[in-house]
């Protein structure tokens, strides 16, 4: 039996799935709709499987923008903007793609 953490997560292949769709979104935008869609889970937990996925290859950073705005904690942000990358693998879960689909007629 292998040691450490299995390499396969359910959130990333969750957030793969988002991001079929999305085509590209930063982390913000992707938990935002993580949390509509599959059961709760952090923000933390979000990110790590972002930065996690970037190294299995399972996603790639498109751009990192830096935004102007009101923030608590002042007037930029940078945002990370991330796709799906050579290691990504959707399956193409119905929920999701009816979610997407509900959001376009709108």
């Amino acid at each position: 039996m292998a040691r450490g953490r299995p390499t396969r997560s359910q959130i990333r292949q969750n957030i793969v799935e988002l991001l079929y769709f999305l085509e590209e979104g930063y982390a913000y935008n992707i938990y935002n709709v993580y949390v509509e869609l599959f059961p709760a889970v952090t923000m933390r937990s979000v990110y790590y499987h972002l930065r996690k996925g970037v190294d299995t290859r399972e996603f790639v950073v498109k751009a990192i923008k830096k935004e102007k705005g009101e923030y608590s904690w002042g007037s930029e942000a940078e945002k990370t903007y991330y796709a799906l990358g050579p290691g990504a693998a959707p399956k193409i879960i119905v929920r999701v793609k009816e979610y997407f689909e509900k959001k376009q007629r709108k």
